[in-house]
C-alpha cells in the first residue's frame, strides 16, 4: 500500500498527465465528440467518454471527458463508426418501386431480367442519388455487385470505399469458358479503375448456385484465389429443391429467361453442401441472404471453411428478404452457432431504402429487441470491415484509422426504434 507521501506524488503526477493531455487536445485543433453512448466497433461505452479525431477524421483517442479539453461537440444518442454495407446492387437503383413486394424469388428474378434495361442517363442518375443516400446515412464502404461497368462513373467520384464483386452467370457447362471470358473483360475494367487506389478492390464471383455450372465454379475458384468471394445463398426453398431433385420453380426461371439447364445434375444434397467445397481457394467467403439456410448447413459451412483456412461471414439483408419472400433469415440459428454476421441492403429493386439503420431496425424489431444493439452494430461496422478486408482503416475507433463518425439519434433507450435516425458527422 502507498504511504501518504507516495500517494500524494502519485495523485499529482496523474493530475499533471491529465492536464498535459487536455492541453495537447486543446492546442492541436482536434474534433471531439461526446454522446449518451459511444460504440467503438466492438463495445458500447457510456457518456463520460469522448472520441477525438483529426479534422480529416483520423482517430486520435478515446478519453475521459475530464481529459478532453474544451470544444466538445455533445449529442443525444449513439456515436459509432461508419457503416459497412456488405451487399448492394448499385446498378439496379433505377428499379426502385418497379417490382411489387412479396412476389417470391423466382417471379422477382424474372422481373429484374425483363425490366432492368433503361437509358444510360436514367441508370446513372438513379445510381448517383443512391450513392448520396448511402453516404449521407453513414455508409463508408460497400460490397457492390456489378454485372456491367455502369457503376464505375459514379464510383470514381464517390467518397465511399467499394469492393466490386463482378458477378458471373453461366449454367451451361459447354459454354463456361466463353462466358467466363466475357465477365473477365468486365473485371479488367474494374481492375483498371482500382489499380493504384487502395481504397477500392474487385473480384470475380458466382451469382448464385442455380446459375453456375460445376465447371464455372472451378474457373471462379482459380481466378479468386486469396480474394473475397460472395454468393447469393439459399434465398428461397426452390434452390435446395433444384439441387436435391432438379424440380421446382427454378425450371420456370430457366424457361422464362432461356437459360440452358440440360447439363445441370442434381447432387441429392443442399445447394450449400454441394457448391461450397468447390470454392476452397478464396481467402474470404461471404454468403448472402441465407434466408432458408438450415442449422446443418451452417455447421457444414463453418467446418468446411475452417478446414480450408478461410474466413466466412453470413450477410443478413433483412428488408430485402422481407420484401421478396416475407421471411426473415435464421438469425437465431446463426447466433447460436457463433457464425460471423454482417449486414447488407441489397438493391432498390428489392428494398425501400439503402440506409443501413433500416436494416438494423428490422433485425431488432423481428427479434423482439432481444439482440443487444451493440452486437448488431458490430455486424454493421467491425464485422463488415473485416469481411471486406477493409479493417485497416474502417470498422472501429482505433488510433490511426479513418472509419467515419456516425450519429444515431432518437433512440428508444438504447434500442433502434421507429423514430431512430442516422446521419454522418464525419
Amino acid at each position: 500500500m502507498l504511504c501518504s507521501k507516495e500517494y500524494i506524488l502519485s495523485r499529482k503526477f496523474k493530475r499533471f498527465q491529465r492536464l498535459k493531455t487536455s492541453c495537447y487536445f486543446y492546442t492541436m485543433g482536434f474534433k471531439k465528440f461526446q454522446a449518451d453512448y459511444l460504440f467503438t466497433g466492438t463495445q458500447m461505452l457510456h457518456r463520460n467518454k469522448v472520441l477525438i479525431t483529426t479534422d480529416t477524421g483520423i482517430i486520435e483517442a478515446i478519453t475521459d471527458v475530464a481529459d478532453a479539453g474544451d470544444d466538445i461537440q455533445k449529442y443525444k444518442g449513439i456515436i459509432c463508426p461508419g457503416f459497412v454495407n456488405c451487399h448492394c446492387h448499385l446498378e439496379l437503383s433505377h428499379m426502385k418501386g418497379i417490382i411489387p413486394n412479396r412476389t417470391g424469388l423466382v417471379p422477382f428474378l424474372i422481373s429484374v431480367v425483363q425490366q432492368r434495361n433503361f437509358s444510360a442517363e436514367i441508370i446513372y442518375d438513379a445510381m448517383r442519388l443512391a450513392e448520396q443516400e448511402l453516404y449521407n446515412s453513414g455508409t463508408v464502404a460497400v460490397g457492390d455487385i456489378s454485372n456491367t461497368t455502369d457503376s464505375i462513373a459514379v464510383k470514381q467520384k464517390s467518397n465511399i470505399r467499394w469492393h466490386n464483386f463482378i458477378e458471373v452467370l453461366g449454367l451451361a457447362a459447354d459454354k463456361a469458358s466463353e462466358r467466363f471470358e466475357q465477365y473477365s473483360k468486365v473485371y479488367e475494367q474494374f481492375a483498371a479503375f482500382t489499380t493504384g487506389n487502395n481504397r477500392h478492390a474487385a473480384s470475380l464471383v458466382p451469382h448464385a448456385p442455380y446459375t453456375i455450372s460445376r465447371k464455372m465454379f472451378g474457373l471462379i475458384n482459380e481466378a479468386s484465389a486469396n480474394s473475397i468471394v460472395s454468393i447469393h445463398n439459399q434465398e428461397c426453398l426452390a434452390e435446395d429443391e433444384l439441387y436435391q431433385t432438379k424440380t421446382g420453380d427454378f425450371l420456370k426461371l430457366y424457361a422464362a429467361i432461356h437459360m440452358d439447364a440440360s447439363s445441370f445434375l442434381p447432387s441429392g444434397k443442399s445447394s450449400l453442401q454441394t457448391y461450397l467445397p468447390l470454392l476452397n481457394k478464396p481467402k474470404q467467403l461471404l454468403l448472402i441472404h441465407n434466408t432458408f439456410t438450415t442449422e446443418e448447413d451452417i455447421q457444414f459451412a463453418l467446418q468446411v471453411s475452417a478446414a480450408n483456412h478461410q474466413s466466412i461471414a453470413f450477410c443478413i439483408c433483412a428488408n430485402a428478404n422481407w420484401y421478396i419472400e416475407g421471411v426473415m433469415p435464421p438469425v437465431k440459428l446463426l447466433r447460436k452457432n457463433k457464425a460471423t454476421l454482417v449486414i447488407g441492403t441489397d438493391s432498390y429493386s428489392s428494398n425501400w431504402s439503402l440506409n443501413m439503420l433500416d436494416e438494423i431496425r428490422r433485425i431488432q424489431q423481428e427479434s423482439a429487441f432481444t439482440i443487444p444493439t451493440a452486437e448488431i452494430l458490430q455486424w454493421a461496422t467491425y464485422n463488415g470491415a473485416r469481411a471486406l478486408q477493409m479493417e485497416d482503416t474502417l470498422g472501429s475507433f482505433e488510433k490511426g484509422k479513418q472509419p467515419g463518425v456516425v450519429l444515431i439519434e432518437h433512440l428508444n433507450n438504447q434500442s433502434i426504434g421507429a423514430r431512430a435516425l442516422s446521419k454522418r458527422l464525419l
